[in-house]
């Protein structure tokens, strides 16, 4: 009788720990591409300042390169978007919150950002530079010279940390235009803005009566951007990339950034003298 008891207590025991079990997997079970293909939308957050990643056109309609590759997204998934506008930290909270499914505004693929979130296939490739004034280069020449200059940007972003690394001093903007940024420069409020070459070339392009430039041959950080998700959000990481993927393959990321950039960003530039700096 007593070992037919012990028998049934393993038994139960058995049970409890398979039901046990079967809760903690449906507990841990990713439903994030499930739960998008049921609502029929993705929610992206983006800046809708970041000129030309992400921001409004004359006709007042968002638009830009993260964002146009995010609808494409959605269009090819066949569901709706829309789209969510923070500051950098705000996006990131947003993924934290799960309030969005991805964040597009140009974010660096870095080793930093994959300790925290799945990072989707790169759709842009590019490098960091440096916007100074035209008459006088705002007194730089090298990344060393940038010891007690003032650099903008804003705060938490690979570039600034860089920028820290060699001295300068930070002067943090929260979700600022491209105008104001670059304006701050020609004036003498700051001295540089470190970030993204494409983006400044592009910007300094579309505001010519600033006398700003982009500083000849000093760039660093070979990079590769796209989309944050979620670090637990792998069906739907896996799902958005499958559709990058086929974007890739089909010309269809080459022709958006032909648009935006004037290049196919969707490719490793072919730049030489490009210096590798280790950002903390």
């Amino acid at each position: 009788m007593k070992k037919n008891f012990i028998v049934l207590l393993l038994l139960l025991g058995g049970v409890l720990t398979a039901c046990t079990n079967n809760e903690e997997n449906s507990a841990e079970e990713d439903n994030s591409w499930q739960n998008v293909e049921e609502e029929g939308q993705l929610t992206v957050a983006t800046s809708g300042t970041l000129y030309p990643s992400s921001f409004y056109n004359d006709d007042n309609e968002l638009v830009g390169y993260d964002v146009d590759v995010a609808k494409e997204v959605a269009d090819r998934l066949d569901v709706d978007i829309e789209f969510e506008e923070y500051n950098v930290d705000g996006q990131i909270s947003s993924l934290q919150n799960e309030n969005t499914d991805f964040a597009a505004n140009d974010f660096s693929l870095n080793s930093d950002r994959e300790e925290n979130f799945l990072l989707s296939s790169p759709i842009k490739y590019s490098f960091a530079s440096l916007i100074v004034r035209e008459e006088d280069d705002s007194g730089i020449a090298s990344l060393e010279d940038l010891e007690g200059k003032k650099a903008a940007g804003e705060p938490n972003t690979s570039y600034m940390r860089a920028a820290e690394q060699y001295g300068a001093e930070l002067v943090t903007y929260d979700n600022a235009t491209n105008e104001q940024y670059l304006t701050d420069v020609a004036n003498g409020r700051t001295d540089t803005v470190v970030n993204d070459y494409y983006l400044q070339k592009m910007t300094t392009e579309a505001l010519p009566d600033v006398p700003v430039k982009i500083l000849d041959d000093v760039y660093f950080n070979l990079d590769h951007n796209g989309f944050l998700f979620e670090k637990e959000h792998e069906t739907l990481h896996e799902k958005v990339n499958e559709v990058l993927a086929e974007m890739k393959d089909d010309g269809t990321l080459k022709e958006i950034s032909e648009e935006y950039f004037d290049a196919d960003v969707s490719e490793k530039p072919d730049v030489e003298n490009i210096e590798q700096v280790d950002v903390e």
